[in-house]
């Protein structure tokens, strides 16, 4: 019984990739041009961890698990594998690229068609892991248990199968705490549960008593929710505009017995099934897709932007990867940058100037945006280049765009004639944009004298402005001659100086946008927020990173969100509280780099100003009652240690100032499985269009700073009201499969 792993294949029973992997093979993994050695991998019978053989005598841990991966990608598109091997082997290879910092694995099978068949086997077995949370199980949890699992008909049940049937019925279990469980309902202590015990364990496992008081409040037919039940605690309690319609389609995808189905009835597991399914999340499943104008001009959305994009950590001496363009672009990054230097080899490179960061060639960074741009979103993607090169390898950067890029590169206005406003993302999806210097007017396009107003532009050294670099930097603002080829690909993003916001409004198109460094621009959205908020209704505004944070730390980027800065370019490569308000103000509107700013952002009359605070259409004072109830299955720190969280839970709220606040939970000793706080908290929030909510959970220590155990961001426009459930993300932004709280929630306008 036990060797079967049935349950384990989730649905993939005599699957030929998944058979492949179960039985294995060697593959040539390829460290360097030098280290390139032969090591057996396979699918372990759980079928969610990979087993290597590894030849160092200290490697305790010689498996990895299917969730640490990001992905697997088919050819040499690693730097390893472009570095360390050659183009006829290009079919041959594959990468697997882990989540975190941990490093790729480059790998080579012995043909193509063997290559092929991992490629798809892994990307089936990931595929599969992530779509069993959301894998519905119709049959009741315990009968189907019993009847499948118990081939010989002994009524036993191990661990590792007890394990493989909460999978199925979409019960993620931490190991830790299903091993804690089992010892304690394994009375008889023979290793496996039977007949009572396996019910006491899932008791123990699915034991909410919170969710019992719920259920029972508006169970009122013969202790089941019928639908007309179900629709009461639908308006009640998450206050939904739902009809009896709807009930009945909860019940139909979420309710597990047959009987009760039958009955259009919910029983508590169905509940339950409800609450951890999307409909029952904090995050408005109406905000999951696009649902905002995107016809709007490009400068009247917030774009997600990043900062050194080609840093994998800091910006002294961190490696510099063609990978870091590719996770910023898969987190639906729109506006990438690149400091381009001249190459030794007569090929632009991309590195932080005057430091020992890695560098990396121009060209390959153009074929990974090519290549990646478009995956997560479809709407543009700006280039924001930083050049330090002579005129010669500046020719060859606008080579390489114009051939790598093609078609998708803007290198003209999109109109007949003289555009007097940005194109929408709508307008420009699939699209590249570059920002750079222009050696003219756009109207150069249109005239038929090409007058070139300046050989050369002075140049905007963000590197040279970081403290504490390495080599000598240069003290004055120096020329830089530029080539037009590059000069001419410039169209909609044209760098220039900043001079004031009179300066700009009398004297500069549309299309010449600054840049500012945060401390400017933080004094300016608070001495002259209005006056920003006007210049950002016309023109675009790139806000960067003090050059002193060489730790690649990040700025908060609220305050110029509130101003109407659209390019808010933050350390992507630097796990922070600040990247992941970031993420949390893209996580709506299909995830796709772009939201369409308030309309008091967007409008030439507006006297908005989030300072003061004066009365206007941005003020719709509202209360926010929060109360946390509990949390579930919270991970362990501190894995080898016997140690157990001590959780607490804080909500922050962050926007205009007179919104920003915080309130915590007391911390509960010794419990990550089930913790109940039953907190309440209340929240005045007066401009709910700019207002981010984030829920932090850390690690009570009363002798040193707390740590996070997980943390999830929305904005305020996104939450649902009523009892939800809050997804839990690691320091690294994934996921924790079985990690969570659950809050109720209430919005009302003040009175």
């Amino acid at each position: 019984m036990e060797s079967n792993g049935i349950a384990g294949k989730h649905g993939m029973e005599g699957d030929s990739d998944l058979q492949f992997l179960l039985t294995g093979g060697d593959l040539l993994k390829v460290r360097s041009s030098s280290w390139k050695k032969t090591r057996f991998y396979k699918l372990q019978e759980d079928c969610k961890t990979i087993w290597h053989e590894s030849h160092k005598t200290l490697r305790s841990k010689q498996t990895f698990s299917i969730d640490d991966i990001e992905a697997v990608r088919a050819g040499r598109q690693s730097e390893g594998l472009q570095k360390y091997t050659d183009d006829q082997v290009e079919n041959r290879c594959f990468s697997i690229i882990f989540k975190g910092r941990r490093k790729n694995l480059d790998l080579i099978a012995s043909s193509e068609e063997e290559a092929r068949q991992w490629v798809t086997a892994l990307q089936k077995v990931i595929s599969n892991m992530r779509n069993l949370n959301r894998q519905q199980n119709t049959e009741h949890w315990i009968y189907n248990c019993m009847r499948k699992a118990d081939k010989n008909s002994d009524s036993k049940m191990s661990l590792k199968e007890l394990k493989h049937f909460l999978q199925q019925v979409n019960i993620e279990v931490d190991d830790d705490y299903a091993q804690m469980l089992f010892e304690k309902c394994d009375r008889s202590k023979s290793g496996y549960l039977e007949g009572p015990e396996i019910e006491h364990f899932y008791k123990l496992l699915t034991e909410r008593e919170e969710i019992d008081v719920i259920y029972g409040q508006y169970a009122t037919t013969n202790g089941q929710m019928s639908s007309t039940d179900l629709l009461n605690f639908l308006l009640k309690e998450q206050r939904e505009s739902s009809s009896v319609d709807d009930a009945l389609k909860l019940i139909e995808k979420y309710e597990v017995d047959d009987t009760a189905k039958e009955k259009q009835h919910m029983t508590q597991d169905g509940f339950l099934m409800y609450l951890h399914s999307e409909e029952g999340l904090i995050f408005n499943p109406a905000h999951k897709g696009v649902y905002q104008d995107m016809t709007q001009p490009l400068n009247q959305y917030f774009i997600s932007s990043s900062h050194n994009t080609y840093l994998m950590e800091d910006q002294l001496k961190g490696p510099s990867s063609t990978e870091a363009y590719i996770r910023a672009l898969m987190k639906s990054c729109r506006c990438v940058e690149l400091d381009c230097w001249d190459g030794s080899q007569g090929e632009p490179v991309i590195y932080h100037g005057y430091t020992l960061t890695s560098k990396i060639l121009f060209k390959d960074v153009i074929k990974a945006l090519k290549e990646y741009a478009f995956k997560t979103s479809e709407y543009p993607v700006i280039i924001s280049l930083e050049n330090h090169c002579s005129l010669e390898q500046q020719k060859l950067m606008a080579q390489h765009m114009t051939s790598i890029l093609g078609s998708a590169l803007v290198t003209a206005p999109l109109g007949e004639e003289m555009p007097t406003d940005f194109p929408s993302p709508e307008d420009l999806k699939g699209r590249f944009l570059i920002k750079g210097k222009r050696l003219n007017k756009l109207d150069a396009f249109y005239t038929t004298e090409n007058n070139v107003e300046d050989e050369s532009v002075s140049e905007d050294d963000e590197a040279a402005e970081a403290e504490g670099n390495e080599e000598k930097k240069p003290k004055k603002k120096t020329k830089l001659k530029l080539a037009k080829e590059l000069s001419d690909i410039v169209i909609y993003c044209k760098s220039v100086h900043f001079n004031g916001f009179e300066d700009a409004t009398d004297n500069r198109a549309f299309y010449e946008m600054s840049s500012f460094k945060e401390g400017k621009a933080v004094k300016l959205a608070e001495e002259s927020a209005n006056e920003f908020i006007q210049h950002n209704i016309s023109k675009l505004s790139r806000v960067y990173p003090a050059g002193s944070r060489t730790d690649s730390s990040n700025y908060n980027p609220v305050p110029l969100w509130n101003a109407g800065c659209q390019i808010v370019a933050l350390n992507f490569q630097t796990p922070s509280a600040e990247l992941d308000l970031n993420q949390g103000r893209f996580l709506p509107n299909g995830f796709n780099g772009y939201i369409l700013k308030p309309a008091y952002l967007r409008d030439p009359a507006s006297e908005f100003d989030p300072i003061t605070l004066t009365k206007g259409e941005w003020l719709q004072h509202k209360i926010l009652h929060v109360m946390i109830i509990s949390a579930q299955q919270l991970p362990k720190l501190n894995k080898n240690a016997k140690s157990v969280v001590d959780p607490l839970v804080r909500v922050e709220i962050y926007g205009v100032p007179a919104d920003t606040t915080s309130k915590e939970t007391v911390h509960i000793s010794n419990n990550g499985f089930n913790p109940m706080w039953n907190a309440q908290f209340q929240f005045e929030v007066y401009v709910p269009e700019l207002a981010m909510v984030r829920f932090v959970v850390e690690d009570y220590d009363s002798t040193s700073q707390n740590d996070l155990i997980g943390q999830y961001t929305l904005p305020f426009t996104s939450l649902q009201n009523g009892y939800r459930h809050v997804p839990l993300l690691s320091k690294n932004g994934d996921v924790m499969a079985s990690a969570g709280l659950f809050v109720h929630m209430m919005a009302v306008d003040a009175q």
